[in-house]
């Protein structure tokens, strides 16, 4: 499995709003920090945290463009990506929830796992037009 694929995994584990899968990708002591700041330490943190999130109520799931991967040594890795929202019941992207990733992975024994995931709201404010070209990058790669 490559960095990408952890990433791609982690994201699937969100859409299909699975707690369990999503946690069981980080390190024991992995963290993240959510679109609204909130911060999560540990597996068991995140999985009872997400697990409490997807039975309140049904995110929308994400759609994302890896935009780079940057090799800090042979077993650290950050995948760097552009996401969004599509809501389910409108089939458009919702621009205020468009966020940059930032996923920080370690190389342990077979596999690669998250030390660390960052949401940050694009919110990218008194710059329509890289709003809009954000929201064409994910139209174009909800479409690949």
């Amino acid at each position: 499995m490559t960095v990408e694929d952890l990433y791609a995994q982690l994201i699937d584990a969100w859409n299909r709003r699975d707690a369990e899968a999503f946690a069981s990708l980080f390190t024991l002591d992995g963290e993240t920090v959510g679109f609204d700041g909130s911060e999560l330490f540990g597996q068991a943190a995140i999985r009872a945290e997400l697990s409490r999130v997807f039975a309140d109520h049904t995110p929308n799931k994400y759609v994302y463009k890896i935009k780079k991967v940057e090799t800090v040594s042979v077993d650290v890795a950050i995948v760097g990506a552009h996401a969004g929202m599509r809501a389910e019941d409108q089939g458009g992207f919702d621009p205020k929830l468009h966020a940059v990733h930032r996923l920080t992975a370690v190389h342990r024994g077979p596999e690669w796992r998250i030390v660390m995931f960052q949401t940050t709201p694009a919110q990218l404010h008194g710059r329509p037009d890289l709003v809009a070209a954000l929201t064409a990058e994910l139209e174009s790669a909800s479409q690949s």
